[in-house]
């Protein structure tokens, strides 16, 4: 039996239009059932902390379990490999710290793009760090601390917890915008940095705030400025980088992302409900005692912040021909 052209036409139009509104109306039901959090840390690790945090929030407040899944190993990469491969629905998240964000730099033949193939759903801390010196450096400031390296060229030694950490490539982004000659030393993590740091060994470097304070409040270690665009309540007296080298701004962070073509209403829920917790006091107070601020941003917001994260930190390994070890 042949059916009038109109009537196919009609058919076909409705039968096109099924899948879409299937889409549309889980996504409106969304979240229906378990979602993972894909974290590429190790279990206890300050981004595996505040995911577990904003897990718990999101499990109470959707009303479904939020469940932190740790994929650590190639910088981040497993992890944000799978949610690239993942349905586009919103029940595989990623955690987004800065490592994630860069990778491309870092590493070779990646089968994904970061800013193309997920999709920043909320931001949820920024992590700002500190310019720290040894007392036995005789600069108090920033302009001094860069006419002391300029007298001394190659001489400094610049700590950073290993090649194509964030406190390595924070120190070279200063190292390119100041033009001085400053040696970079990788260590094998924090505590070995921040021995020869605190011996004397290593001259300078580039730490999260929550890191190098203690030593900081002690007098072992001295606070330059913050590497942030304006100061912090952390350390309200201390001056920003930027106040000196205009446009210098680096901070680590931790936010959400799903893969690309994922629904802008389930995008929309999981930004909302986000927000909704930075606004909490207690989740609040918590996020603000592991060091981290909260940051209220909207999806295109985030993704710029990522966008212009890229464009920055990339510049800077270009410089510095760093790979990863």
């Amino acid at each position: 039996m042949r059916l009038p052209r109109r009537k196919f036409l009609h058919l076909a139009a409705a039968a096109a239009a099924v899948p879409a509104f299937c889409r549309t109306a889980s996504a409106l039901d969304y979240p229906s059932r378990p979602v993972r959090i894909l974290v590429g840390y190790a279990a206890g690790s300050a981004p595996d902390i505040v995911a577990r945090l904003m897990a718990q929030w999101l499990s109470d407040r959707l009303g479904q379990p939020f469940v932190v899944e740790n994929r650590p190993g190639a910088g981040t990469n497993l992890a944000t490999e799978a949610v690239v491969r993942a349905a586009p629905d919103g029940y595989t998240l990623i955690g987004i710290t800065v490592p994630t964000m860069i990778s491309s730099f870092l590493y070779d033949n990646l089968s994904f793009n970061f800013l193309r193939d997920i999709a920043p759903a909320a931001c949820v801390i920024v992590n700002p760090f500190v310019m720290a010196v040894n007392p036995e450096v005789p600069a108090k400031t920033v302009a001094e601390f860069i006419a002391y390296a300029k007298a001394n060229p190659g001489k400094l030694n610049m700590a950073s917890q290993g090649t194509g950490t964030l406190t390595h490539i924070a120190g070279e982004l200063f190292k390119m915008m100041a033009g001085v000659d400053i040696l970079h030393v990788p260590y094998h993590g924090e505590m070995e940095a921040q021995t020869d740091m605190l011996a004397g060994r290593a001259q300078v470097m580039f730490d999260p705030i929550t890191v190098a304070l203690p030593h900081v409040s002690s007098g072992k270690l001295r606070a330059l400025a913050v590497t942030t665009a304006t100061r912090v309540e952390l350390m309200p007296g201390v001056p920003s980088i930027a106040e000196t080298v205009p446009g210098y701004d680096v901070a680590g962070g931790f936010g959400f992302g799903a893969p690309k073509g994922t629904p802008d209403e389930v995008i929309g829920t999981l930004n909302k409900a986000v927000n909704e917790g930075l606004a909490d006091a207690k989740l609040k107070g918590r996020i603000l005692d592991l060091g981290g601020v909260p940051q209220v941003l909207t999806p295109p917001e985030y993704r710029k912040l990522i966008a212009d994260t890229i464009d920055k930190l990339g510049g800077a390994i270009k410089f510095a021909g760093i790979k990863a070890s």
